[in-house]
């Protein structure tokens, strides 16, 4: 342990949070020749940015609360993202069926015919439309006596691996990603900031930097008070709880079901052979990291699904449930649901600029990373132009959809099975072979420790995405925490140890 450096160098920028909002504003910065740095005090996308309901959606329901601007400036993002990303964001056909005693058929039609007006210049999205659910098969899963529905399009994303692969591209443009980094002291001195980061191992950094951006989310009060500032940031912390079942159908779409308390619970196809139901909305002031479902978010998710389904789903059924706090902005409302899911940039830029991110939600990282870095330029005299709306995909992402990405590994490795394939092929992209290497069978990919895991994926994980635990592996990078046993969990714990410390 010691002290790692004075940090004589001078950055353009120190965020601080490797949530998806830190991640992209660490893109953009380093996309725009800044000198950046990035720290986070636990994994990438450990807390709130891995447990959304995993969407790139313009929130058809904010609709109902007049937030058209926040809904047009997500529907625009939804083609933004599905072109960044391609092997990762998965455009998905929703289910609405119709209750009238919830809310009646013109409302809903009314509703998504704003919708796909709103975001439909220019999109591959296909517009909505009503649907009979007698004859459709998609009308099977749902209890006897649904008539009638609409059916829409928005998408799907491992919300955990979008932050990773900003996270990677930001590093790739120049930045410094500092994982298990705490920022514990930001000292303003005139026109820099000195910040004093305390590393896994104890060690300790300094470092200078002309701003700092503040996107720790829940924490985004705490880290104010670190930097000696006490502005009120109007923050509402609220929990977000989903579970996760066994496949409850066969088909690919996914469902929206209106519920009598007004407040709606999507059901989504998760990772091939699980269903994701989500989400509650309750309002959380604790520990965000130690935020846990709640056994009565868990009964009422369990309802809100069972309410529509012809499959009953029972908390028995459950098989992982995650929870998250969402920094809200804070606005009158009583009901946590209705609460704004836009944000706000609070820049104080009296001497050295500090920026702080309240709110958002994933769809609308991109964006708000750009209106960041816009912002900090001004106050810090840079013009460099924005280029992320139009720029160079995420990595991974230059090859197309994952059915594109799979036929070409098929050719370049007809050895290997297609499962494993499609399966990298949906989690990296056109890098996929870069974790395949050379192998010819999967002999040459090392220990198998189940569910198509070899070592040579462990150690691609290890040495460029900063993997360092179970849980980064197991419930980040990947989902295989809900495949692999308690003995070959142990088996891969022995083996990830050995590499990371291999990397020490």
């Amino acid at each position: 342990m010691g002290d790692t450096g004075t940090g004589q160098d001078l950055l353009d920028v120190l965020v601080v949070g490797g949530g998806i909002n830190g991640a992209g504003i660490a893109r953009d910065a380093a996309g725009r020749g800044w000198s950046v740095s990035l720290c986070e005090q636990d994994d990438l996308a450990s807390h709130t940015s891995s447990a959304s309901t995993k969407l790139i959606h313009g929130g058809l329901r904010y609709l109902q609360y007049g937030e058209f601007g926040l809904v047009r400036k997500a529907l625009r993002e939804r083609s933004v993202l599905q072109r960044l990303a391609p092997h990762l964001v998965v455009p998905t056909r929703f289910v609405l069926p119709h209750a009238a005693h919830l809310r009646p058929g013109w409302m809903l039609h009314a509703g998504l015919w704003l919708y796909d007006h709103l975001g439909h210049t220019g999109s591959a999205f296909p517009r909505s439309r009503r649907l009979d659910l007698r004859s459709d098969p998609r009308g099977a899963v749902l209890q006897p006596g649904f008539r009638t529905g609409f059916t829409y399009s928005d998408a799907r994303v491992d919300d955990a691996r979008l932050v990773l692969l900003n996270a990677l591209d930001a590093h790739e443009r120049g930045a410094r990603i500092h994982v298990r980094t705490r920022c514990e002291q930001l000292i303003r001195h005139r026109d820099h900031w000195w910040a004093v980061l305390r590393h896994a191992d104890g060690s300790v950094q300094r470092l200078r930097a002309r701003a700092v951006v503040n996107a720790t989310g829940p924490w985004a009060g705490n880290l104010l008070e670190r930097a000696g500032m006490d502005a009120p940031i109007g923050l509402r912390l609220v929990q977000g709880s989903h579970i996760v079942v066994p496949r409850l159908y066969g088909h690919d779409s996914a469902y929206l079901l209106q519920q009598p308390d007004q407040r709606i619970v999507f059901v989504l196809p998760f990772e091939q052979d699980f269903t994701l139901i989500g989400t509650t909305d309750v309002d959380y002031d604790g520990d965000p990291a130690q935020v846990r479902a709640a056994s009565s978010e868990v009964a009422y998710l369990c309802a809100a699904a069972s309410r529509w389904l012809r499959t009953p789903v029972q908390p028995a059924d459950v098989v992982w449930q995650y929870s998250g706090v969402r920094p809200l902005l804070g606005d009158h409302h009583h009901d946590a649901a209705k609460v704004t899911r836009d944000y706000r940039l609070q820049l104080d830029a009296s001497q050295a600029p500090l920026l702080s991110v309240l709110g958002g939600k994933l769809t609308t990282y991109r964006t708000l990373a750009e209106e960041a870095v816009d912002q900090l330029g001004a106050a810090l005299g840079r013009a460099e132009p924005a280029w992320t709306a139009d720029g160079a995909p995420l990595p991974g992402g230059d090859l197309g959809a994952a059915p594109v990405v799979l036929a070409k590994l098929q050719a370049q490795y007809p050895g290997l099975s297609e499962t494993l394939l499609a399966t990298l092929a949906r989690r990296y992209g056109s890098r996929a072979s870069a974790v395949l290497g050379d192998a010819t069978s999967t002999v040459q990919l090392g220990t198998a420790f189940g569910a198509d895991l070899y070592a040579r994926e462990v150690d691609y994980l290890v040495a460029h995405e900063w993997v360092r635990t179970l849980d980064d592996l197991l419930w980040r990078r990947t989902k295989l925490g809900l495949r692999l046993d308690a003995a070959q969990r142990e088996g891969l714990a022995q083996y990830l140890a050995q590499r990371v410390a291999a990397m020490a």
